[in-house]
């Protein structure tokens, strides 16, 4: 631990202001791509090796609806560039794909709702800016796609960089622990909505889909409770052939037998109460279409069932640019990562590794009272609240790992920092709407193949 992080806030807080000589807080404003830029669409078609090839055209059917959906898919892009941008060099465990779908409710393990950062594929330590400077470029992109006036999107983009610069005041007066033990109320965020009717719909939504979310309702959906077979919804939920052999069930029972180890010893006795009875394939996202990801239907002796969803862990996007993860495999690299992010993480999150295939999964519930909230990017009002909202999240996360002193220190208590973001967000839209078009021509070219799905 450095002297440093044992310093009184108050010195840290100035050692974050000492930051500014080196690296100005307008400098973050910037954006030009440099003349060595690679083709983005080439740049996502080396992110696809080792993907599941036929999936690849959903993949890039769901990134070409729109340059937001574009964006949610680009990962692998805007980290490059993120890289070749100014920085602090004050890390934290860093999301990694920090955009505002990535944001939404969830049940902690004592059942209480929360609102967090709830995707951690990309996790690991890296500078703090990139997350915030990939958030609100999300704002700036959603607005847009949704045909919102360049004065609303600035007002939403503005929300978000100003909620996490105080927030993170806040934290960097705080005790360690007290941070650790900080988070979002979801259901006392709902009421702060502005607006009546977003409140009204935001309840409805959040009351209709947790009862959704319940495994009572989740079996119907998704297998045939008589038989435990999960069912078929091609292209989207499949069964391989060689998933109906039992070659294939020993080497799952052996990948599961693994994860369970990792799990801690408490929630190894719950594990130990169900029973695997099937494993199907399952598309997810937009950019983890085509990385191998499961779904696995368990049942206890009263036949209760209980989804996990197998997650393949590839290297993070940030990796290339920042530093190599320092865990053996990249599911505990997302493990530790979300728990080091989020408030609760899910009691079943775990990791393993493919008996035969070696590749790397994460493990953790599917749908267990995951809410996401309706965002309706159409209204300036609720964007706003929204980006604001997961501008506090992020703080909240960055908090946790990274030195809030630091980040507030070099941040201000003004808004020459938040200008700064402002105009990346709105610069960085313009590149990601570029790119969205060379990706356009990529398919009209034939070069890149897409189906709806």
């Amino acid at each position: 631990m450095s002297a440093l992080t044992q310093a009184l806030p108050e010195e840290r807080l100035e050692a974050g202001r000492a930051l500014r000589a080196k690296v100005p807080r307008k400098s973050h404003a910037t954006w030009k791509a440099p003349s060595n830029r690679p083709d983005p669409v080439q740049l996502l078609m080396d992110s696809d090796k080792g993907r599941i090839a036929k999936l690849l055209p959903i993949r890039y059917g769901r990134m070409s609806k729109s340059p937001f959906t574009f964006l949610r898919g680009a990962a692998a892009i805007m980290a490059w560039d993120l890289a070749q941008t100014p920085t602090t060099r004050l890390h934290v465990q860093a999301c990694g794909d920090c955009h505002i779908m990535n944001f939404g409710g969830f049940a902690t393990p004592e059942r209480n709702l929360i609102f967090d950062i709830n995707d951690f594929d990309e996790t690991l330590p890296a500078p703090w800016e990139w997350d915030l400077k990939r958030l609100t470029t999300s704002v700036e992109v959603a607005g847009r796609s949704a045909g919102s006036r360049s004065g609303d999107r600035e007002t939403a983009v503005r929300a978000a960089v100003r909620s996490y610069r105080e927030r993170m005041a806040e934290y960097a007066t705080m005790p360690a622990l007290e941070v650790w033990y900080e988070h979002i109320d979801l259901k006392s965020l709902i009421k702060r909505i502005p607006e009546a009717a977003e409140r009204k719909q935001s309840t409805k939504a959040i009351t209709k889909a947790r009862k959704k979310m319940m495994p009572s309702h989740v079996y119907p959906s998704l297998a045939d409770s008589k038989k435990a077979d999960i069912k078929d919804d091609q292209p989207l939920i499949y069964h391989e052939p060689k998933q109906r052999t039992p070659a294939y069930r020993r080497k799952a029972e052996l990948s599961f037998k693994q994860y369970r180890e990792h799990l801690l010893p408490a929630y190894r006795v719950l594990f130990d109460r169900y029973t695997l009875r099937d494993i199907a394939l399952k598309v997810v996202g937009i950019g983890s279409v085509g990385t191998y990801c499961e779904i696995a239907l368990f049942t206890d002796a009263e036949n209760a069932p209980l989804f996990l969803q197998i997650k393949e862990a590839r290297a993070s996007v940030l990796e290339r640019y920042a530093r190599a993860s320092v865990f053996a495999t990249h599911g505990e690299r997302v493990v530790v990562g979300q728990r080091l992010m989020q408030h609760a993480s899910d009691i079943f999150l775990g990791w393993t590794v493919g008996v035969e295939t070696g590749r790397h999964f994460y493990v953790r519930q599917l749908r267990d009272m995951k809410i996401r909230m309706p965002l309706d990017t159409k209204d300036p009002v609720f964007l706003a609240y929204f980006a604001e909202a997961c501008g506090w999240a992020l703080a909240r996360a960055h908090a946790r790992s990274g030195d809030p002193a630091m980040i507030a220190g070099y941040m201000g208590s003004n808004a020459t920092f938040d200008n700064a973001i402002v105009k990346f967000a709105a610069r960085y839209a313009d590149q990601t709407e570029s790119d969205y078009a060379v990706l356009k021509k990529a398919i009209k070219a034939g070069r890149v193949k897409i189906q709806d799905a």
